[in-house]
């Protein structure tokens, strides 16, 4: 009997380099998205601190020159907090990007893992049928044998 050869293993084994390849793609994208993540976080924090610091020091009283250096640090944060939320969306989008080409690379993947089984199943009907039809044979040959003896 001859072994069971799938003449697309080369193909599965590319799929299956390429599917690891994607996954590790979309962890460094999902791990560059936390990071922003946590840059507007942080920036955001900054902001609500020096907005209330501004708030207290207005209420006790403080000079132009100073409300304005308020003024514009928050002003300047804001834009900060803008682009970060922008570098933000941007890095969502290409996460997304790279999860469905993870799930597409997986969909591929398991096609030619269902066509080897099938290939596999079919081998294994056929190998059955082999046997059996070698069976049928050698149980002729003994009758005839067997009629010949006598």
């Amino acid at each position: 009997m001859k072994k069971f050869h799938f003449s697309m293993e080369m193909v599965l084994r590319y799929q299956e380099q390429r599917l690891d390849a994607l996954r590790a793609e979309h962890a460094a994208a999902i791990a560059r998205t936390r990071e922003q993540e946590t840059v507007v976080d942080r920036l955001t924090q900054s902001f609500r601190s020096v907005n209330e610091e501004y708030r207290v020091r207005k209420a006790h009283g403080m000079t132009v020159a100073d409300a304005m250096g308020y003024d514009l640090m928050l002003r300047t944060q804001e834009k900060e907090i803008q682009a970060a939320a922008k570098a933000l969306e941007e890095l969502r989008r290409v996460e997304e990007q790279k999860r469905e080409a993870v799930i597409a690379a997986k969909r591929d993947k398991a096609t030619i893992e269902k066509l080897k089984e099938k290939k596999l199943d079919a081998y294994h009907k056929q190998e059955q049928k082999n046997e059996e039809q070698m069976i049928d044979e050698f149980v002729s040959a003994a009758r005839v044998v067997s009629r010949m003896a006598h």
